[in-house]
């Protein structure tokens, strides 16, 4: 049995609302048993239709040293057709008790979906298995990685559209995928994940769908942008496809993936509890991607890096570290950014006067206001035109947090007239 794992190689943690032992039987929905049982190749015996239905798992046909049937060849569901029947609850309570003693590898899946309705993806490259440990390692590393750097993409596009990110909604990004994605790995080919599929109207924290959908949208948005382009040679299919959630982290993402491989194929099961979402179809077809395409997302990911325009922001933030070459002028300083802007550091240049202010405002654990333009060019971490610096009031209890700040990192700050 494979042990679960994040896309980018860490061990998984199991979910906080999904206490071993699967769900209790009578919220379970016996339809949904069955389209997970089919979903992960269950078969199903006996006649086709009718008030009950038996399944074992796909493996039945395993045999032992002696020729004798494996462990999981013995597991065997009988799942009514509805809760229609006196004797469902006590049927599903069987199957669930078999699933959590069966060997089969798809039956830990099953039970946590049970519990937490969960979107799947599936992830596939084509290469050929390496046969050797290190390379199957390698191998292993770039699909979780670049999986995730995919639904990082997907993540910050749910956010906000834009057609480069940079810095921007990355903590959040970052936060999201933490707290929700899992994982199974089957070898240096294919990937799966699981977000969790929320059932309210209104996205919640622990829902994963909005990236979901945000993904598979922007898939096929970038692979028609990506037809269009090679059958024409005209890249303007690709700006509205910002509005899908193409972006140029999205485009690196991909290429990262079908680098050194023969394609790159994503396919997306919603979870049978929750269904497919408004405008998606219930079984969406996979989306592809060939080394033939690398060329044509690379140009528009340097596009999108070119064409993103600077951001005029009022933000405020606490001074980090400051430094400038001689005792008075203009020095720079670098900010943690609280209010005003989603990256969580920049660097900013200021006037003598307003670095001098600056500087006050740190020493007295004060955070600042500034106005500026937040510019692409690194990703968003440069703030020019930087003007009227400001300290802002605090509480006393969030000044004392920020002054012990400052005191046990002094290191980090150098006066105005000291160096880096």
């Amino acid at each position: 049995m494979h042990r679960p794992t994040a896309p980018d190689g860490q061990p998984v943690r199991p979910l906080r609302h999904d206490p071993p032992g699967g769900p209790p039987p009578e919220t379970v929905d016996p339809a949904v048993l069955t389209a997970l049982l089919t979903r992960h190749g269950w078969r199903r015996t006996g006649a086709a239709a009718g008030t009950y239905s038996r399944w074992t798992p796909p493996d039945t046909t395993v045999t032992g040293a002696r020729g004798r049937p494996g462990p999981a060849g013995r597991t065997s569901l009988l799942v009514p057709g509805s809760r229609a029947y006196p004797d469902s609850t006590d049927l599903i309570a069987e199957a669930l008790t078999a699933l959590r003693h069966s060997t089969a590898p798809s039956a830990p899946g099953i039970l946590t979906a049970l519990r937490t309705p969960l979107d799947e993806i599936h992830w596939e490259r084509d290469t050929s298995e390496p046969a050797a440990p290190a390379a199957a390692w390698a191998a292993q590393e770039q699909l979780r990685s670049g999986a995730r750097a995919l639904l990082l993409a997907a993540a910050q596009a749910a956010h906000g559209r834009a057609g480069y990110h940079g810095a921007r909604h990355r903590r959040h990004a970052e936060a999201a995928l933490d707290r929700l994605l899992a994982g199974t790995a089957a070898g240096s080919r294919e990937l799966t994940t699981f977000l969790p599929a929320g059932t309210g109207t209104t996205p919640g924290p622990d829902d994963g769908r909005p990236i979901t959908s945000t993904l598979l949208r922007a898939l096929c948005a970038a692979r028609d942008a990506t037809d269009h382009q090679r059958a024409t040679g005209r890249h303007d299919a690709f700006a509205p496809a910002v509005e899908a959630g193409v972006c140029q982290e999205l485009t690196d993402a991909i290429g990262k993936l079908v680098r050194g491989s023969g394609g790159l194929r994503v396919t997306v099961r919603w979870a049978p509890a929750a269904g497919p979402p408004a405008g998606f179809a219930a079984r969406p077809r996979p989306v592809e991607f060939t080394p033939g395409d690398l060329p044509v997302l690379r140009e528009a990911g340097a596009r999108y890096v070119r064409e993103e325009p600077a951001v005029a922001v009022h933000l405020t933030g606490v001074v980090l570290r400051m430094r400038r070459e001689a005792q008075g002028g203009p020095g720079a300083v670098r900010l943690k950014v609280l209010d005003g802007a989603d990256v969580p550091q920049l660097r900013a240049v200021l006037d003598e006067d307003d670095y001098r202010i600056a500087g006050h405002a740190h020493l007295l654990g004060l955070p600042v206001r500034m106005s500026g333009r937040l510019e692409s060019k690194g990703g968003f971490r440069r703030l020019t035109d930087a003007r009227d610096v400001m300290p802002v009031r605090v509480e006393d209890g969030e000044r004392d947090r920020l002054l012990k700040s400052l005191h046990e990192n002094l290191g980090f700050f150098e006066e105005a007239c000291g160096g880096d």
